[in-house]
């Protein structure tokens, strides 16, 4: 390694971003890494301003996810870090690689309470994988090196790195450490052999696929195993990209309220490949699938983890493996005899296209579900469509079908406010894909500030406001739990429409189903940011049921 002349903490900072082949980063500007910002202006890399922290980091995640590189996002210090936290934590749940960068106040001043100051591992401790403050300018180097391993390896996630004021602008001489590529884990030549007999000799098999770590190669290469075994597939919750919609073994996905067919042949299976995901909280509907601590079925866990084999169920057969090394060590595994079970695949699929064909009628002339299929019709098989949480998204995981690697965003930790930064920054990487983001009227309006974003980047992306006027899923919650004693989800929402034509984008208010084609042909023509608000019938609670109005609500 060469030994580089004096430079500032700030440029040894970006030189390491440059040097980890970074193209992109996300900020909200603070006077607390005011040197980072200068070093970057003389480099190539493209800073996205973004309008608050929580979009920034929503921006980084999202970027994690459709690349398998960290994504990288620069706040301040105090609240500039609080308002980013949500899309750490984001990170962690999805298995995201990330890393945020913190202004940090000047080491002299630590422990005063100094201005916004804050201690970091302590505030993100549970949140990161990884949490560190860099006190001195020549272990920059180092400690960013170590940060992208972190973010990369076995299960990735999030690092965040907290960076003095003065820090920045002392100088060392020191040398930039070279791309890091993440150390991967291959199964073990006798656990595929396991795995192969397991399946041969199981009855009512099942494959599921989940976590990060993927490649449009590793999830081809699972689906060949699939053709090869005449394995059902499954998704985890939010991962349904993973595998096309198309696919003879789909079988469809497990979120909520999956698909009763479905939900039958997990609990039924008595061999259960589960790949890269945990089988957490979602799509284990509440840890009922499978038994805890051992499952009734046979588990066959793959993870690039090992803290995370056997953290929940503890499996038959644990293979500490990522994704794209677990798709290519199998590629040469094939059947010996004719498999029990076979047709069973084309069963499930059967299964999958009936259960999301045909949405039901809802009250009020919007009927979104129709909307959902036609879009599920118009859009190219490469559309990235984006959504962040709420009942609005039921509508789209159970009617939209995704083709294409990568090409569902959305967080399996459930935070709101995500469809639109991670909309933006999907436009920014890919804008010759056409970008869609659903978000619900209490969605859109925490991080609906970015669209702003979107205009000043030229990322002609599409935003679906769902627009009941309420938090619609707590509502579905209270009227189920609290019958006729409704308070806190009543909102009263502007324009939407007129609020992007406020920012410079296209806006149109949609109240019946048959304006909607027209509507979205418009917006994807005008070549701008765009906001379609459609007004649904708040009777419409969910995907699965209405609502009757209450007398009085609050």
């Amino acid at each position: 390694m060469t030994i580089r002349n004096a430079r500032t903490g700030g440029q040894i900072l970006i030189d390491q971003l440059v040097a980890q082949g970074v193209e992109r980063v996300t900020c909200v500007p603070g006077e607390s890494y005011l040197a980072a910002l200068d070093a970057l202006h003389d480099s190539r890399i493209d800073v996205m301003i973004c309008r608050a922290e929580g979009g920034a980091a929503m921006m980084a995640e999202a970027y994690g996810k459709l690349t398998g590189r960290p994504g990288i996002c620069f706040v301040t210090r105090g609240p500039g870090s609080t308002n980013a936290s949500h899309g750490v934590h984001i990170a962690m749940q999805d298995s995201t690689p990330m890393i945020l960068f913190v202004g940090q106040v000047d080491t002299g001043m630590r422990e005063r309470e100094a201005f916004q100051e804050l201690d970091y591992k302590a505030v993100f401790g549970t949140m990161a994988k990884w949490a560190v403050e860099i006190d001195r300018p020549d272990r920059i180097p180092e400690l960013v090196a170590r940060a992208f391993r972190v973010a990369l390896q076995g299960r990735p996630g999030p690092v965040v790195i907290s960076l003095p004021e003065n820090m920045l602008t002392e100088t060392a001489a020191v040398a930039d450490a070279p791309r890091v590529e993440p150390a991967i884990s291959w199964p073990a030549p006798a656990d595929l052999e396991r795995l192969a007999a397991m399946i041969a000799n199981a009855k009512a098999p099942i494959a599921i696929l989940g976590g990060s770590g993927w490649t449009a190669e590793s999830a081809a290469g699972v689906a060949r195993l699939a053709e090869r075994f005449d394995l059902p597939v499954a998704t985890s919750f939010r991962r349904a990209s993973l595998i096309d919609a198309d696919h003879s073994h789909y079988a469809g996905d497990l979120g909520i309220g999956p698909s009763p067919n479905l939900k039958a042949r997990v609990t039924g299976a008595d061999v259960i490949l589960l790949i890269g995901g945990r089988l957490s909280e979602m799509p284990s509907a509440s840890y009922t699938l499978l038994d805890i601590p051992v499952p009734s079925q046979k588990l066959i866990h793959v993870h690039p983890g090992s803290e995370e084999v056997g953290r929940v169920y503890q499996p038959a057969l644990a293979i500490q493996a990522a994704p794209a090394a677990f798709a290519a060590a199998v590629e040469s595994l094939k059947p010996t005899t004719t498999p029990t079970w076979k047709g069973e695949a084309a069963k499930a699929h059967a299964d999958y296209l009936a259960w999301t064909e045909t949405p039901r009628e809802l009250p009020g002339p919007f009927q979104y579900g129709k909307v959902v299929t036609w879009l599920r019709d118009r859009l190219p098989k490469d559309a990235i469509v984006c959504n962040g949480a709420g009942n609005y998204a039921g509508w789209l995981h159970r009617h939209h079908r995704f083709h294409t690697f990568a090409a569902q965003l959305a967080p399996t930790s459930g935070s709101m406010d995500y469809g639109v930064p991670a909309a933006v920054l999907a436009k920014r990487q890919f804008p010759d894909r056409v970008v869609v983001a659903f978000a619900g009227d209490g969605c859109f309006l925490m991080n609906g500030q970015e669209f702003a974003t979107a205009v000043q980047y030229d990322a002609a992306i599409i935003v679906i406001v769902i627009d009941n006027a309420q938090y619609g899923t707590i509502r579905m919650h209270q009227e189920r739990d609290y019958p006729g004693r409704v308070i806190g989800t009543q909102l009263r929402n502007p324009d939407f429409a007129l609020y992007a034509k406020a920012f410079g984008g296209h806006g149109e208010q949609v109240e019946r189903t048959e304006e909607f084609a027209p509507a979205f042909e418009r917006a994807l023509a005008s070549g701008k940011p765009a906001i379609l608000h459609c007004l649904l019938d708040p009777r419409a609670i969910s995907v699965a049921k209405n609502f009757v109005p209450q007398e009085k609500t609050s």
